[in-house]
Order: structure tokens, then C-alpha cells, then sequence
């Protein structure tokens, strides 16, 4: 028996050969998360918008592993342009409240699906 165990939300797919989410022990990974709605449609409209869809899909991810936001301990966000900053981190900041994980942000040059920003994280699940 493996030690490790997959996790997505119910009728999530994703883009490629990879799990949502993998738990080893306590310790939850989840791969990072694009602004992706379950219909497909990437939100683009503005860095704020899609900040909100990929931290709410964060959310579901965690949720699948039995983790909520307040168990994450570390976030990697990845921007296309480190000028939407400011818009990423008040959004982001308004959906962890008091909570603060340690996070790294980093600029890339492209993300899946031309994707403005994405999220991964670490999470202990309780």
C-alpha cells in the first residue's frame, strides 16, 4: 500500500498527467492552480478576478485532501508579470485574512492556458 494518496474535487479535470493533490503523512502538495473554472473558461478580466478563481479553486483542492486554507504553511505564486502585484496580493491577502503562510512569488515567462497568475501550496492536515 502506498503511502501516498491523490485528491481532486469532484468533476475537476486537469491539463495534463498530474494529481490536483497528493498527501504524504500529514503533509498536503497541491500542483498549482490557474484561474480555470469548472466550465473551462479561463478568468482573465482582470489580475483581481483571477487571483479570486485560482485561490477559490485552491480552496476546493484543499478541501478534497480534507484541508482548508487556514492549514496551508506555504504558497508559491507564479505571475506572468510582477506588475499585477499589487492586484494579486490585495486579493490574496483578503482570502487568507490573518492566516499567513509563508509564500514565494516569482515572475515566469508563460503559464498554462496564457494564464495571468497561479497557485500551488503546502498544507498540514490536522
Amino acid at each position: 500500500m502506498s503511502q501516498i494518496q491523490s485528491f481532486s474535487p469532484a468533476g475537476t479535470t486537469t491539463l495534463g498527467p498530474y494529481s490536483p493533490a497528493v498527501a504524504y503523512g500529514n503533509m498536503v502538495f497541491t500542483s498549482g492552480q490557474i484561474p480555470r473554472t469548472a466550465a473551462g473558461v479561463i478568468v482573465a478580466d482582470s489580475i483581481e478576478a483571477a487571483t479570486q478563481q485560482v485561490l477559490e479553486n485552491l480552496r476546493d483542492v484543499l478541501a478534497s485532501a480534507g484541508c482548508t486554507p487556514q492549514d496551508v504553511v506555504k504558497t508559491t505564486v507564479f505571475m506572468q508579470d510582477l506588475a499585477d502585484f499589487e492586484g494579486m496580493n490585495k486579493t490574496y491577502a483578503k482570502f487568507f485574512g490573518d492566516h499567513r503562510p509563508a509564500r514565494s512569488t516569482v515572475q515566469v515567462a508563460k503559464l498554462p492556458a496564457s494564464a495571468r497568475v497561479e497557485i500551488e501550496c503546502i498544507a498540514f492536515k490536522r
